[in-house]
């Protein structure tokens, strides 16, 4: 059997799902902007090593600090019953969650749901973060399918990290600081940007540089097409692998 013969089903999206993903990512993108403006965009690491932290390795702890910082910092605006962006609600995801914050926001009489993954690159460390794992393969076609209007947003975080003494303990602290972010709507992520990788369960969805992104507008039936050409073009997975995945996620008529 080809793939041109199987009866998959075709999710459509909302006519307004472009107006909405911008909006969502506008609110992004001001909320963190106006955190860096006011200076608050900094993560203090007291420690009671005499030398500071070890600056070479300090990727590897990177990731959850910041994911840490950008909750509070979502957290601190949606307490604000009448903030400006409109966010309404925040919610942490668990560790093996395909995202790790949850934003909803109201947009006239809508409620509009990003679904958002945070990714730490480290200014001074060469392709630290460069080419990150976003999903799996099968756990985001699957999400497509069941809600044609599911949103998931890459929020790249670009950080720098040095040491200060601290006057008071004489001890170096560390200091994580936010110099820059973007945001990307998956679905919109141009086809040369992503990357298919076979080697972890039903395979990883990867982008190539995510300092470099360029936007194609497309239909999520378009972005499930382009998730299943990806898969099958893999030298480790044929139509078989296929068909066993859609059927078991559901993704056959």
């Amino acid at each position: 059997m080809k793939y041109e013969d199987l009866l998959l089903k075709k999710p459509i999206e909302s006519k307004t799902y472009r107006e909405d993903s911008e909006f969502i990512i506008k609110q992004i993108k001001d909320i963190l902007d106006n955190q860096m403006r006011s200076g608050d965009n900094k993560i203090i690491i007291n420690t009671n090593l005499r030398m500071g932290l070890p600056l070479e390795n300090i990727n590897k702890i990177a990731g959850p600090m910041l994911e840490a910082w950008a909750g509070e910092v979502f957290a601190g605006i949606r307490d604000d019953m009448n903030n400006p962006y409109h966010l309404i609600n925040v919610e942490a995801q668990e560790r093996l969650g395909m995202a790790d914050i949850i934003l909803q926001f109201k947009r006239n009489s809508d409620v509009l749901t990003g679904n958002v993954d945070v990714k730490a690159t480290a200014n001074d460390i060469p392709n630290s973060g460069k080419g990150p794992n976003i999903t799996s393969f099968s756990r985001i076609r699957t999400a497509y399918v069941n809600d044609p209007d599911f949103m998931f947003i890459i929020l790249s975080i670009k950080h720098r990290v040095y040491v200060k003494r601290n006057e008071q303990t004489k001890l170096m602290d560390g200091i994580m600081e936010v110099i820059d972010h973007n945001e990307y709507d998956l679905k919109f992520i141009s086809d040369s940007d992503i990357n298919y990788n076979p080697a972890l369960g039903t395979g990883q969805i990867q982008i190539k540089d995510i300092h470099y992104i360029t936007y194609q507008y497309r239909t999520t039936w378009e972005m499930c097409q382009l998730l299943d050409n990806k898969y099958l073009n893999s030298s480790r997975r044929n139509i078989d692998d296929f068909i066993r995945e859609a059927k078991k996620n559901g993704w056959i008529k």
